[in-house]
């Protein structure tokens, strides 16, 4: 439940816990007086001792005495207030919602002014607040039978205000649909191999579909094998579980026309094949199927909002394991483009899963594609963990795609795709391409090699290896799966349709 006022009157306050922000000049704050006399002139003396600290990110929790109402106030350090960005705003969300999930009220109020900027609106605040919380109180309990806690859900969250009070509960709401989707993401990313089959993933995308109206084809096996997907099928010739090809369409306008498809990457467990993955680099891929992730979240959010634009999700879906059946190096496969591929490392396997993704989705008239994908290391010794890595065909389409990531904070840096490049991927005596030219600029190769068969179609690449998991608590959030490129997918979405 969201409620809203037209005036803030801190004296009709209807929820326990206040979030207050406070700058490093708290008393030019817009009705900083009216807030003093009803909760104590001392609060001024412990913001100015530094008791309630204004730096960015620090949170005091003061309990309150004189009120039967309000319990207690979460004062949040926002610095300068010039100086402060959208981005921090949503990160100190995340923090607060840290912190309700730690102390679990049940309501909270929110004085949306104190967060306001000469940049920053109340209706950005309400959006970022949104996000913020859904995303910092995110917490993924597994399979642990000693855990008897119940999950947290705010029950009431009050928003003060003396703006247009119903547009922003609805910017309110739809942060929440962003930061929903994004922890729908991060629980598929969490979830074990041995549950999460490609079977599995089909039919979580199945209720999807079905919730929000999508055209939907899950494809097995046999129907793989009509299609001629020779490169997802080599992928999965060492497995006991059978390949998806998971396909979702949202027609937005009365003709099939103008469409964006978002591939993703769909390996539930990723052992490398023969060309094996040590000790210790096996642990954790069952996260290898994160771009897959990505795109569900992603439709899960043009569910809810309905943007007008026609949108394709295809993942390709499988586990990559050793068997007798196995794929091996030396071997050469038939995409479905028809396109020869030489082996030279079964650990290379996304970026032929995602060949027969992306070929599929231009027959099905994708006029542009992204491709979201863990897809090397390469990208994380070239960037780190913190930093998504980027190829693309057209700048156009990158400059719409980068104006996204700007705004959802997720950030992406482009690398080069040389001619040089390409002709090593083109490289090989026995096929078309091979699909591991070197570990020099692997992360160049593994996209570009997805790019041979986009071909002329405006195309971006984005590879989420180091983003798609963290190994530490953030802002936003535990260790584990991030949800990294649901919100920036979708807000592309919704550029792109603002733009039609």
């Amino acid at each position: 439940m969201i409620i809203s006022t037209n005036d803030v009157l801190f004296e009709e306050i209807q929820s326990e816990t206040l979030v207050v922000a406070v700058s490093k000049h708290a008393e030019n704050t817009s009705k900083w007086e009216a807030f003093l006399k009803n909760f104590g002139e001392h609060i001024a003396e412990w913001v100015k001792s530094g008791d309630i600290s204004s730096e960015l990110k620090k949170i005091v929790k003061v309990p309150v005495a004189n009120n039967d109402v309000v319990k207690r106030i979460l004062f949040v350090g926002i610095g300068e207030r010039k100086q402060l960005t959208q981005e921090n705003i949503r990160e100190v969300f995340g923090l607060v919602g840290k912190e309700l999930l730690a102390s679990k009220p049940e309501s909270l109020a929110i004085w949306v002014p104190s967060f306001s900027t000469e940049s920053i609106s109340d209706i950005d605040v309400a959006y970022l607040a949104a996000e913020g919380l859904g995303m910092g109180s995110f917490k993924y309990e597994g399979y642990k039978t000693s855990s008897n806690v119940p999950d947290y859900y705010l029950p009431a969250i009050e928003l003060l205000t003396d703006e247009d009070s119903d547009e922003i509960v609805s910017y309110f709401e739809v942060g929440t649909i962003y930061a929903d989707a994004v922890n729908e993401a991060r629980i598929l990313v969490n979830t074990p191999g041995n549950v999460l089959t490609s079977t599995q993933l089909g039919e979580y995308a199945r209720e999807l579909g079905n919730s929000y109206g999508f055209e939907t084809e899950i494809l097995g096996k046999k129907e793989i094998e009509e299609l001629g997907m020779g490169a997802l099928l080599a992928v999965n010739q060492g497995s006991v579980e059978e390949p998806r090809l998971i396909v979702l369409k949202y027609q937005a306008t009365e003709k099939w026309e103008d469409v964006v498809a978002l591939v993703g990457k769909g390996i539930t467990f990723d052992t490398g094949g023969y060309s094996i993955k040590t000790k210790t680099g096996i642990v954790g891929m069952k996260g290898d199927m994160g771009g897959a992730a990505a795109v569900l979240g992603a439709m899960q959010i043009i569910g809810e909002l309905r943007p007008n634009k026609n949108v394709i999700a295809v993942i390709a879906s499988t586990d990559n394991m050793i068997s007798g059946n196995a794929f091996k190096p030396d071997d050469v496969i038939t995409s479905m483009s028809g396109k020869t591929i030489e082996i030279l490392n079964t650990d290379a396997e996304g970026r032929l899963v995602l060949a027969d993704a992306v070929t599929y989705a231009k027959q099905q008239g994708a006029n542009y594609i992204v491709d979201v994908a863990t897809l090397t290391g390469g990208v994380i010794t070239a960037l780190g963990y913190d930093k998504t890595g980027a190829l693309t065909n057209n700048e156009e389409f990158f400059e719409t795609f980068m104006e996204s990531s700007l705004e959802t904070g997720e950030f992406t840096w482009r690398l080069p795709l040389t001619e040089n490049d390409k002709k090593r991927i083109r490289k090989s005596d026995v096929a078309d391409l091979n699909n591991s030219p070197g570990s020099d600029g692997h992360m160049i190769f593994g996209g570009g090699f997805v790019g041979e068969f986009v071909e002329d179609t405006p195309w971006i690449h984005l590879d989420i290896a180091g983003t798609s998991d963290t190994r530490a608590a953030y802002d936003f959030g535990p260790k584990g799966g991030t949800g990294v490129m649901v919100r920036t997918l979708a807000t592309l979405i919704e550029r792109m349709a603002d733009e039609e």
